[in-house]
């Protein structure tokens, strides 16, 4: 996608979800952070990338039979194929897990089309093999019923609820392994900056502390004279 700078998308990598949620606490946002909602598997590169967004209301029966697959105009299925490359799809499955928003087929599709990620706030099936793709994927836990059973897609790229959060299209969305933030789209500039010098400072704190030295005048830096030692540390990097 190409509304957010490259160079922003790049930095967010760098910089971990616990520092962009003090950064959006500081600015008044403080309930950006998916809640329930896990990485399949820890340890992957962050992911991050512009919100697309589908939105599923509770399936009705007589319009949710499993012959509905076949209709090649089924949002589920025209969400995969139109999510943009360097996006992440983010699903709204009401935070009910008790049905699949997905399977390893779609998320496959996803991964081999260049999309950087998928988010649910309910649960996948197929989960072992999602684990292993080569694709960050967060949900709330398995599930192996389809998604029919509870789930009808009936939105794309319209704003959505996910794990208590609106997302927006084009929002951004930052995964590591303690969850997802999610950056509204007109500060991701500057909460991407911010969050460099951030994570600069909190690694010139972790050296003193390892070094043993006390938090306090140190973090948050209120020491002169430590704040002096931070900027001479800094010129050397």
């Amino acid at each position: 996608m190409d509304h957010t700078a490259a160079s922003t998308i790049e930095k967010l990598k760098k910089v971990s979800t616990a520092t962009i949620a003090t950064c959006l606490f500081k600015k008044g946002l403080k309930k950006q952070f998916i809640q329930d909602v896990k990485p399949l598997k820890l340890g992957k590169p962050t992911m991050v990338g512009e919100a697309y967004t589908l939105r599923y209301i509770p399936a009705r029966e007589d319009l949710n039979t499993i012959e509905v697959f076949k209709d090649p105009k089924h949002l589920q299925r025209v969400a995969v194929e139109e999510c943009p490359k360097g996006a992440i799809l983010v699903i709204d499955s009401r935070k009910d897990a008790r049905a699949a928003s997905a399977g390893s087929i779609l998320v496959t599709r996803l991964m081999v089309r260049g999309v950087s990620g998928i988010v649910t706030d309910g649960g996948f099936r197929d989960s072992a093999e999602i684990a292993e793709l080569n694709i960050p994927s967060y949900h709330n836990r398995p599930s192996a019923p389809t998604n029919l059973t509870l789930h009808q897609a009936i939105a794309i790229n319209e704003p959505i609820g996910c794990g208590d959060v609106a997302v927006f299209p084009g929002d951004i969305l930052v995964g590591d392994d303690d969850g997802v933030m999610v950056i509204p789209a007109g500060i991701a500039d500057e909460v991407a900056d911010e969050c460099m010098q951030m994570t600069l400072f909190e690694e010139f704190v972790m050296e003193n502390v390892q070094n043993g030295r006390s938090i306090i005048g140190l973090y948050p830096l209120v020491d002169k004279k430590i704040a002096e030692e931070f900027e001479v540390w800094k010129a050397k990097k």
